[in-house]
């Protein structure tokens, strides 16, 4: 049940969020005076999470509640403000943010509450890999076993993680109980015993962002660990629980609109300086080719802002939300995905072009990394049958 808020609190909230948004832009300006040097180590983001951790960004990055948290348009404005300046740290946030919503999206009520309030307190920095329930007759794929025991579960096998995989404090995963046949979404301790992680070498872009491999062997999940069920198709997923998948995209699109105006900034900078292919001055085709990036990136940041209003809208809504919102609102973030993918990967290479600089590059291959698993053509289809037929099923998106 909804509540209305006094004048007081909602002054409150409003100064937190003022703070927050100074926060974030204090930690961009730290980020972007070692980004590239920080680029081309390539090392996991221990030292980033330090850095955000000491700023307060992972207590700050949670479900809002009373005197805590954020709503979810702050939260993706922190993002897409870091991603521009970092766009592996700004990954980083993404998968923080979206996986703290995970007792939201999968306990219960009281289990979620005292979670989140145990994050805030602890600072916990979240990541994790969630897979998508199979189309209906598909086959689940088992890559990770839970085995009962008297006290809970043994936690065997490995799973891809995309962020942070040596740097969180918890990681969500869902495994298939060998048992039952249920699948189960657990958090993890990294620190606990039979817990390995293997980050990945030398990617292409989002270096700094920490994907990897955690390995599993007999790792024990007490009962607190299980989060709760995850749906085995999607007719079965609950309406608020399938908001969980398009949360993940959507903000990973504000983390793309970072990296597309991340790039621009910095080509304009670099032209203003006098340290591009082409002055300023009065040059038309330079004037043209500026104006036509600003609006694409324009474009897309329109579009990524009605996505996002509508998922907040979503997510206040909780519990009571209603069956057919969840395919309208995953539209949105297909087209928003979309959308920001092609201008990302357009206005990176663009600014090539425009301006030689060290690590001017960076921005193009943490696109490239960012969307290579988003097939165009898989979304446009999908948003396309929701149009045509008025789907019921969220829109889908291949991750894998």
């Amino acid at each position: 049940m909804r509540t209305t808020a006094s004048p007081s609190d909602l002054r409150s909230a409003d100064e937190r969020r003022r703070a927050l948004l100074r926060t974030a832009r204090d930690v961009a300006d730290d980020l972007a005076a070692d980004v590239i040097v920080r680029d081309q180590a390539g090392r996991p983001p221990l030292d980033e999470a330090a850095r955000l951790r000491e700023a307060g960004l992972p207590a700050a990055l949670t479900p809002p509640g009373p005197g805590r948290g954020v709503d979810w348009r702050t939260g993706c404005a922190v993002i897409r403000e870091v991603s521009a300046a970092d766009s592996s740290v700004g990954d980083v946030l993404a998968r923080h943010y979206v996986h703290a919503w995970s007792g939201r999206f999968y306990a219960s009520h009281e289990h979620a509450s005292a979670l989140e309030e145990e994050s805030v307190r602890e600072g916990w920095l979240w990541t994790g890999a969630v897979r998508t329930p199979a189309p209906h007759g598909g086959i689940e794929e088992r890559d990770l076993a839970l085995r009962p025991r008297p006290t809970g579960y043994l936690l065997n096998g490995r799973r891809s993680v995309d962020t942070a995989v040596a740097a969180a404090d918890q990681i969500v995963v869902d495994a298939v109980c060998a048992a039952t046949g249920d699948v189960l979404v657990v958090r993890i301790p990294p620190g606990t015993q039979g817990v390995s992680v293997e980050p990945s070498q030398d990617r292409l872009g989002q270096r700094v962002a920490g994907a990897g491999e955690v390995v599993l062997d007999r790792v024990g999940i007490t009962a607190g660990q299980v989060l709760g069920r995850r749906p085995h198709d999607e007719e079965s997923t609950a309406p608020f629980t399938a908001l969980a998948e398009p949360a993940l995209r959507l903000a990973l699109c504000h983390v793309g609109l970072g990296i597309a105006e991340g790039a621009l900034t910095e080509a304009r900078d670099l032209s203003r300086g006098g340290r591009a292919h082409r002055l300023p001055g009065e040059d038309p085709d330079l004037f043209l080719t500026y104006g036509e990036l600003a609006s694409a990136a324009q474009t897309a940041t329109a579009v990524v802002d009605r996505a996002t209003e509508v998922m907040a809208q979503a997510l206040a809504t909780g519990a009571q939300l209603d069956a057919e919102v969840p395919a309208g609102v995953a539209a949105l973030v297909a087209t928003a995905e979309t959308v920001m993918s092609r201008a990302a990967l357009h206005i990176t290479a663009r600014v090539l072009e425009l301006a030689d600089a060290p690590g001017l590059d960076r921005f193009w291959r943490n696109a490239r990394v960012l969307t290579a698993h988003r097939p165009v053509a898989h979304r446009l289809r999908s948003i396309g049958e929701h149009y045509l037929n008025g789907s019921h099923h969220p829109v889908a998106a291949a991750f894998h």
